[in-house]
């Protein structure tokens, strides 16, 4: 009898112990403002699946896109908070953690993608990803959407045209400067808000890529798209530090594995889906796409090539040069 009942106390042990010993997995909410069908969104995708491969019982990755949780102006501080635990808002949004960030919105200083990724994979572009680590973020990767293009109610040819007109801009002094160069009125605003100030003409136009032209449908209330490539719109996909760090090192390296991968993906997709974009844009019957000449775009790079040098101060000469000598 004493030994049944000692059978019985050990046995009750095991499953008392046991069920405590098995930890739910952490949630990880990944929150950003765009659409499933854009490279940012393509990647959310994928990283969950690598994640639920990968790590399944140990982190529940959770994705919220178009801005069902927080919008690019706000992620950063629910970051934070622990409100959420993954973002990738563009690098526009981090100036009030860091200035040097801003050498990504500075005009015309790319020439193409391809010299965009030779920065980012510098050793400048790399220690950038931790120039906000004293603040409580880390960045884990750059995510490209492209390159910016302008559209407008009426045609932008040469800076004349953008005299006196409203743009939507992203929050950033940067190009606040960049449109007081071409005597144009900037207007930070949510991105989640740009389709109505469009539609509604509170604004004249807006900057941004074709997938983001085309996946929010800026082109049906925009009958004019001026291709410029003038600037960058990249993301950093960026987490807490201390969420980072109170993973374990063997989750954390499986995820910065399945971030590299779905970040890589990600950027294949914007790549690879520019011109898909572009000619949809153009089937649409809704939009007029003008290719800037060189010598318009000359002047262009002439009216806006100033505002580097407004900026050097805060970004530096170095980081500055480093991402000129990209272009080579």
């Amino acid at each position: 009898m004493f030994k049944t009942l000692k059978n019985i106390a050990v046995l009750s042990a095991v499953a008392l112990f046991g069920s405590v010993a098995v930890a739910k997995p952490v949630v990880m909410k990944f929150s950003h403002v765009v659409a499933i069908d854009t490279p940012k969104g393509q990647m959310g995708v994928k990283l969950k699946q690598l994640v639920d491969e990968r790590l399944k019982g140990k982190i529940d990755l959770q994705v919220y896109p178009n801005a069902q949780l927080f919008g690019d102006n706000k992620v950063l501080e629910a970051i934070l908070l622990g409100d959420v635990q993954l973002a990738a808002p563009s690098l526009s949004k981090f100036s009030k953690y860091t200035q040097k960030l801003q050498v990504y919105d500075l005009p015309f200083l790319f020439k193409d993608m391809q010299a965009v990724d030779k920065f980012q994979k510098s050793a400048t572009g790399q220690s950038l990803l931790n120039s906000m680590e004293s603040k409580g973020l880390i960045g884990v990767g750059y995510l490209h959407n492209g390159l910016k293009q302008f559209t407008a109610n009426s045609p932008l040819r040469v800076p004349a045209d953008a005299k006196n007109k409203k743009f939507r801009i992203m929050s950033s002094d940067v190009l606040v400067e960049q449109f007081k160069a071409l005597d144009a009125i900037p207007l930070k605003k949510p991105f989640s808000e740009v389709f109505t100030l469009l539609q509604t003409k509170a604004v004249d136009g807006q900057e941004n890529t074709y997938s983001n032209i085309y996946s929010k449908k800026f082109f049906e209330v925009q009958p004019y798209l001026t291709e410029s490539n003038h600037g960058l719109l990249d993301y950093m996909v960026v987490t807490s530090k201390e969420f980072w760090y109170g993973l374990d090192a063997d989750t954390r390296k499986i995820l910065k594995q399945a971030i590299d991968e779905a970040v890589a993906y990600g950027n294949s997709v914007a790549f690879n889906s520019e011109q898909t974009y572009k000619q949809n844009i153009l089937n649409s019957g809704k939009t007029q796409i003008y290719v800037l000449s060189d010598s318009e775009r000359q002047q262009w790079v002439e009216k806006m090539k100033p505002v580097w040098k407004k900026f050097e101060s805060q970004i530096g000469a170095d980081i500055i040069q480093d991402a000129v000598n990209s272009n080579n």
